[in-house]
C-alpha cells in the first residue's frame, strides 16, 4: 500500500468515526465505543442488504476491499495495541493492583487455560452436532483467542460503570494481564498447528511449549520493567513537558519494535512499563504540569485510537460469509464462550481459596465484565486458511459483538444486583 493509498484510507475511518460519533452523541446516546460498533455494523448491514437487492452497487466488495487494505490483524496487533494497552495501564493504581495480586495472577493464567480448554471441548463436539467439523487444535486456538477479555473494551467499560474500587481493579488487572497471556497461548497452539500441519509435530514437545511460554511471557515483563527504567531516569533528569510526553511515546514505540524483533511478548512489555511510568514515574519522575499533559496526551489518544478501533469491528461483519450453519454456530459460541468464563472464574476462586479476597457477587460481576473486543477478532483474522477459518472467524465476530453491546449495557445493572 502506497503513502497516498494509506493516508487516503486513514482520512476516511477518521472522518466516519467522527461522523457517527456525532451520530451517537445527538442521537442514539450510547456510550461513544458502543454506539460506533451499533452504527458500523448497522451500515455494515445495510451493505450486505442493498448488494443483495441490487448487485450491481458493489457495497460490500468495496468495503472489503478497504478492509483489506487497512489489515486490522496487522494495524492492531502491530500498531495499535503498543499505544491502547500502554494508555490503559497508565491509569491503573498499582498499589490496588498489587494487593490483589493473587487473584489477578490466578485468573489471568489459570483461568485463561482453563477457560482455552472449556471453549475447545464444547466448540469441538457441539459443533460435531450440527455437522462442522474443526480440527481440536483449531478448537483449541478458537477458545485461546476468545478467552482473554479484552483490557481496551474493559478498561473503556469501567469509565462508566460504577464498580466498587477493590472489584474495579480486579477486572483491570485481570484484563490487562490475560490479554498478554492469551497472545502467548494463542501463539503457541497456531504454532503447534501449523507444525501439524506439516508434519513436525514431534518437533513440539512439552518442554519447547514451556520455554516458549516463559520467554515470550517472562521476556516481556522484564523488557517493559528495562524499558521504563530507563524512560523515568530520563524523564527524572529534565522537567520540560513537552520533550517527557516525546519521551513516552518513545519508549511504547521503541520498546514494542524491540519486542518484535526479539520475539517476547509486546503486550506485556506495554502494561508493565504503563504500570511503571504511570505510577512511580507519575510520583517521582514528573511535575504537575508534566503529569497534567501527559496524562492529557495519553487519555487523547487513547480515545481516538479506541473510535477507530470499534468502528472497523463494527465494519468487519462484511468479511464473514452466512450460511445457516454458520449461523448455528454464532449462536453456540456465545453460551459457550460464558460458561467457559463462569467456570473459569469459579473453579480458580475454588481450588486456590480466593473467596476471601472477593467481595459477595464478585463472580457474577467477574463473568459479565469479561467483555471481548478487538484483539480477539484480529486473531481470528490472522488466521492461515483451514478446514473452519470461516466458521471460527464468525464465531469470534459474534460473541464480541454481543460481548461490547449486550454486556457493555447491561454491566451497570448486572453490578447493582450483584453487590447491591
Amino acid at each position: 500500500m502506497t503513502l497516498t493509498t494509506f493516508l487516503n484510507l486513514a482520512a476516511v475511518i477518521v472522518t466516519l468515526a467522527a461522523l457517527f460519533g456525532f451520530i451517537n452523541y445527538r442521537w442514539l446516546g450510547l456510550p461513544n465505543t458502543i454506539g460506533l460498533v451499533v452504527i458500523a455494523l448497522a451500515a455494515s448491514l445495510a451493505s450486505i442488504g442493498l448488494d443483495a437487492l441490487i448487485p450491481g452497487l458493489g457495497f460490500r466488495t468495496s468495503v472489503q476491499q478497504a478492509l483489506q487494505l487497512l489489515d486490522l490483524p496487522e494495524v492492531l496487533m502491530k500498531g495499535m495495541l503498543s499505544f491502547l494497552l500502554f494508555a490503559g495501564a497508565l491509569h491503573v493504581d498499582l498499589a490496588a493492583l498489587l494487593s490483589r495480586k493473587w487473584p489477578i495472577l490466578v485468573l489471568a493464567t489459570v483461568g485463561t487455560l482453563l477457560s482455552t480448554f472449556l471453549i475447545a471441548i464444547a466448540s469441538f463436539y457441539l459443533l460435531g452436532v450440527i455437522g462442522i467439523a474443526i480440527p481440536f487444535i483449531y478448537c483449541l486456538v478458537f477458545g485461546a483467542l476468545i478467552s482473554p477479555t479484552d483490557p481496551v473494551a474493559v478498561l473503556g467499560i469501567l469509565k462508566r460503570v460504577a464498580v466498587p474500587p477493590s472489584l474495579e481493579a480486579k477486572i483491570a488487572g485481570e484484563s490487562l494481564f490475560n490479554d498478554g497471556v492469551g497472545i502467548v497461548v494463542f501463539t503457541i497452539l497456531t504454532a503447534i498447528a501449523g507444525a501439524g500441519a506439516a508434519g513436525h509435530v514431534a518437533a513440539v514437545t512439552p518442554a519447547s511449549i514451556a520455554l516458549l511460554f516463559v520467554t515470550e511471557a517472562g521476556g516481556g515483563v522484564l523488557l517493559g520493567l528495562v524499558a521504563g527504567l530507563v524512560a523515568y531516569r530520563a524523564m527524572r533528569a529534565i522537567d520540560d513537558y513537552a520533550l517527557e510526553v516525546l519521551i513516552t511515546l518513545a519508549l511504547v514505540m521503541g520498546s514494542y519494535m524491540i519486542a518484535t524483533a526479539i520475539a517476547v511478548s509486546g503486550p506485556l512489555a506495554m502494561v508493565v512499563a504503563g504500570l511503571f511510568i504511570g505510577n512511580h514515574g507519575a510520583k517521582f519522575a514528573m511535575s504537575e504540569r508534566t503529569r497534567d499533559h501527559v496524562e492529557k496526551f495519553w487519555s487523547l489518544l487513547d480515545e481516538i485510537l479506541n473510535s477507530v478501533l470499534f468502528l472497523a469491528i463494527g465494519f468487519e461483519v462484511v468479511a464473514l460469509t452466512f450460511t445457516g450453519e454458520t449461523m448455528l454456530a454464532m449462536l453456540l459460541a456465545i453460551p459457550i464462550a460464558l460458561a467457559a468464563r463462569f467456570v473459569s472464574i469459579i473453579v480458580p476462586v475454588t481450588l486456590f481459596r480466593l473467596g476471601r479476597t472477593l467481595s459477595v457477587g464478585a463472580v457474577p460481576v467477574l463473568t459479565w465484565g469479561g467483555v471481548r473486543g478487538g484483539i480477539s477478532v484480529a486473531l481470528a483474522l490472522s488466521l492461515p486458511a483451514f478446514a473452519g477459518r470461516e466458521t471460527v472467524l464468525a464465531m469470534t465476530y459474534a460473541v464480541v459483538i454481543f460481548s461490547i453491546i449486550v454486556q457493555g449495557l447491561t454491566l451497570e445493572r448486572v453490578v447493582k444486583r450483584a453487590i447491591g
